[in-house]
Order: structure tokens, then C-alpha cells, then sequence
């Protein structure tokens, strides 16, 4: 993902456009701190969703999935 300054991005919006158009996400800064994101058009609904999931399923642990959800939880006491 490339960041672009705010006023280079303005200067050249057609050739930015484009740039997003093809499949590239744009980080727009100014003073050094990303205030948006420009990213291409999509069904983002479905591809965001399934996209988010597959991150997760990498960085996700499954806990005790078992136990009765009726039942008290001390955190302080959970060696898990």
C-alpha cells in the first residue's frame, strides 16, 4: 500500500484514480499522519467479510467452546 502526501494526491487525481481503478489501495497523509484511505471499487460486502475471516482464522485461537454458558466465570481464577 503506498502512502501519498495530500497536495501530490490533489495534483495528480486522474493518475491516482487510475492507480485505485486497477486494484491498488492509497494511503493519503498529511503532516507524516494517514488521514484516509483510497481503495478500489468492489463488492465489499462479501469480499471484506471473507477477506476479514481469513486474517482472522490465522491469529485466532479457539478457546473452550464446551463449557455450560449458565455457569459463573472468575476471570481471576481461570488458569486457561
Amino acid at each position: 500500500m503506498q502512502q501519498v502526501n495530500i497536495t501530490e494526491f490533489r495534483n495528480h487525481l486522474p493518475k491516482y484514480l487510475a492507480r485505485t481503478t486497477a486494484g491498488e489501495t492509497l494511503e493519503i497523509t498529511c503532516n507524516g499522519r494517514i488521514v484516509a484511505r483510497l481503495a478500489p471499487p468492489g463488492d465489499s460486502t462479501r469480499a471484506g467479510a471473507r477477506h476479514a475471516l481469513e486474517e482472522l482464522r490465522s491469529k485466532c485461537k479457539i478457546g473452550d467452546v464446551l463449557s455450560p454458558i449458565d455457569e459463573q466465570w472468575d476471570a481471576a481464577n481461570d488458569n486457561s
